[in-house]
């Protein structure tokens, strides 16, 4: 074989079809099986693996996330703010909010007499949070599968990077749902599978040749920046995702591609 055709292949990790239905929640339930990154654990084990995940580079989380996007995660994020058209007053939850930058967007929007609530299970990522929290913002560790609060409790609900680790996808949105006004706004922002082929190569050259030494040399966590390129080339595609929502019975589904596709915003109304 070409030695340059088995660069391509030896980098080219995205997931077909087939894998990518292993994230649904009708593989998990039957197999008893969940996946993180390319790795396969017990169901159980998943939310165990997670936390630990994001215990080890969370004093570091907030730096890399600028370092490795060059810091354009910041219009990534305004964007999908802006997609949940916040109003002053309104309760706003940030569910997987971690340390909390998507839940400051929308409390300078919902103002002094708004609500907007980071919901995490990372106590450590949470810690990080408090410590360059504003006024407006709330921390609440809990599970998003399990949401600690009423039904019908918020106005609109946003979840960034986060939907891919939990165990039970269709869960954690049913739970997103229940949450939510009538008429309420959810935005989830995730990462995706860039459109052009020839970019999609260089992102996948630097997702696995430099992100994981560079997340090695600043966290001493090589393994956990490369699980977090792998947990992205397995996750559903804009359309399989927006299908899940929609038989959850969310409406007005809209796919905001960011940066040739590397990011998606899903917005939709209850």
């Amino acid at each position: 074989m070409d030695p340059d055709k088995k660069m391509i292949l030896d980098i080219d990790k995205w997931c077909n079809r087939k894998k990518r239905l292993e994230q649904f929640e009708s593989h998990v339930s039957e197999t008893r099986t969940a996946t993180f990154g390319f790795t396969t654990y017990a169901e159980s084990e998943k939310r165990h693996r997670v936390n630990r995940h994001f215990n080890s580079i969370a004093t570091q989380y907030d730096f890399m996330n600028t370092i490795l996007s060059c810091g354009i995660h910041y219009a990534w994020k305004r964007k999908a703010v802006e997609t949940l058209m916040i109003k002053p007053k309104q309760k706003i939850l940030d569910v997987c909010g971690g340390t909390g930058d998507i839940a400051r967007l929308s409390a300078y929007r919902t103002g002094k007499n708004g609500m907007s609530v980071v919901y995490d299970m990372n106590r450590k990522m949470i810690e990080q949070g408090k410590k360059k929290s504003i006024k407006g913002v709330t921390f609440v560790q809990g599970d998003a599968e399990s949401i600690s609060f009423p039904d019908g409790s918020f106005d609109a609900v946003s979840i960034g990077f986060g939907i891919r680790n939990v165990t039970h996808l269709e869960t954690g949105f049913k739970e997103i749902f229940r949450v939510l006004k009538k008429g309420g706004a959810m935005c989830c922002l995730e990462f995706s599978k860039p459109d052009n082929p020839f970019f999609r190569y260089f992102y996948d050259l630097y997702s696995f040749k430099i992100m994981p030494l560079i997340g090695g040399l600043i966290t001493g966590s090589t393994e956990a920046y490369t699980a977090f390129p792998e947990s992205i080339r397995a996750f559903p595609l804009p359309g399989e995702l927006s299908l899940i929502l929609q038989n959850i019975g969310f409406k007005d589904i809209k796919i905001t591609k960011l940066t040739n596709g590397i990011a998606v915003i899903h917005s939709a109304r209850k």
